[in-house]
């Protein structure tokens, strides 16, 4: 059987995979990079943004269940990730505020990508449409991995370090129901459908310990029953506009803040009977917020005309009387939802927390009614790493030899949420530097049988 031998073994060639790849050839180090798709670049592919906490004490308000050390090491590494991005030659625009409490950049990804991929073929190697099949392991050391390639061939890959970025579990349906919530499986897919917890099963057959199972999950709601035709609906049908609604389930109760954020209620209405739901604005909402721009320089699009388009359960109310006149087979009691309205408005900023902006009732009609469930990008559970993307092992210490960035990852967040692209960029870098300063000098890349 044939044998490579690398200083590094990247698993996984999304943002984390890649940027691992990327910095690890610059300190220095040989490198090969294994992807199962026949294209890199995974999820990233459909962001624009890395943004996260600006400052450790936000970071710990919004986020106070995730592991202490990994969010220091986030807010603390992201100034030299965004360094790190203009070193290769992308762009990286100037700050501006995300979901409120959060600060970031928009660049180009897929400039971002291609550039770390050009390096990595000009001076590693990178096996595409290759399945991994298990890691290697010596005295408890990881030591590579052993490879299928596309043609059935199969390799062994000897490595000083091993870093897994695979991109998650969110397209295995077992794996989302055990780890995020029985009803996960009603949930479409809003990332790319390679990531079936590759890194996770491969981690802990070595031992590697994971953070807590039903952590939550980084989504957003979108248009009921509206499937999804391209990766470009991923942000276009996303109906980030609900933290200035109302949301009601079911049983027609507000059952949420929705003001503390889209991708936090996204997660409370999986929980609800059918993981479906009543999103109601008004007039003023669809003005400020449907047809505005949901980060400042993205392009504003018209949810409410994309969903009824698409076929979506829409509706517009001229009065709060109206409700009364919502299709029965939906499910819901209109005039009971017209009460609970009629409530908030009453309450006024009772209702809707003063520490935010937004606290006028929705007493503006028309009224703007979608319904919506929620979609899923990737989990919050996975591998367990410290804060130079180390991987730990159940028997307490470290996995030796074995790293993990990105949405491998576990730990980090807890029912909250403060950014993707950034913990792909500050743990693949983390995870390379730290790969950089143990390795042991070996061959650049050689073959034996």
């Amino acid at each position: 059987m044939q044998v490579v031998r690398t200083d590094v073994l990247v698993i996984g060639a999304g943002m984390a995979g890649l940027t691992a790849a990327a910095r690890s050839l610059d300190r220095g180090s040989s490198v090969v990079v294994v992807e199962k798709a026949a294209a890199v670049g995974g999820s990233a592919r459909f962001a624009g943004y890395a943004w996260t906490a600006p400052t450790h004490e936000v970071m710990d308000e919004v986020n106070p269940g995730g592991d202490p050390a990994l969010r220091r090491a986030l807010v603390d590494g992201f100034a030299d990730a965004v360094a790190w991005i203009r070193s290769v030659g992308v762009e990286c625009a100037a700050a501006v505020p995300i979901l409120r409490y959060g600060l970031g950049h928009q660049f180009d990804t897929n400039q971002y990508l291609d550039e770390c991929r050009r390096r990595v073929s000009a001076a590693g190697r990178l096996f595409t449409e290759t399945e991994t099949l298990a890691l290697r392991s010596r005295d408890g050391v990881v030591t590579g991995a052993h490879l299928r390639l596309p043609d059935g061939t199969e390799i062994e890959i000897d490595s000083t370090a091993t870093i897994l970025a695979t991109g998650g579990f969110q397209a295995d349906a077992g794996l989302v129901a055990e780890n995020i919530h029985p009803n996960a499986g009603v949930m479409q897919l809003r990332s790319n459908p390679a990531s079936s917890g590759d890194g996770l099963h491969l981690a802990q057959a070595v031992g590697a310990a994971t953070g807590k199972s039903r952590s939550g999950f980084y989504g957003h709601l979108v248009p009921a029953g509206v499937p999804f035709r391209d990766s470009g609906d991923f942000v276009a049908l996303s109906l980030y506009y609900s933290e200035h609604a109302l949301l009601f389930d079911l049983g027609n109760r507000r059952f949420t803040d929705e003001t503390r954020g889209d991708h936090l209620t996204a997660m409370r209405l999986l929980e609800r009977p059918q993981a479906r739901g009543l999103l109601v604005a008004d007039e003023r909402v669809y003005r400020e917020w449907v047809l505005g721009s949901y980060v400042e320089g993205a392009v504003a699009v018209d949810k409410f005309d994309l969903a009824q388009r698409r076929g979506g359960r829409c509706g517009m109310a001229e009065t709060l009387e109206d409700f009364a006149y919502l299709p029965p087979e939906w499910g819901y009691d209109g005039a009971a939802i017209a009460a609970e309205i009629r409530a908030v408005n009453a309450a006024g900023a009772a209702v809707r927390p003063a520490r935010l902006h937004d606290s006028t009732p929705l007493d503006r009609g028309p009224y703007y009614v979608i319904e919506t469930s929620p979609a899923l990008t990737f989990p919050f559970h996975g591998i367990r790493i410290d804060e130079h993307g180390r991987v730990l092992a159940t028997a307490g210490g470290t996995v030796a030899g074995l790293y993990a960035a990105g949405s491998d990852i576990g730990g980090l967040y807890d029912h909250a949420y403060a950014g993707g692209l950034a913990p792909a960029l500050v743990f693949g870098l983390a995870a390379a530097d730290a790969a950089a300063t143990h390795r042991r000098r070996r061959p650049e890349v050689a073959f034996t049988q």
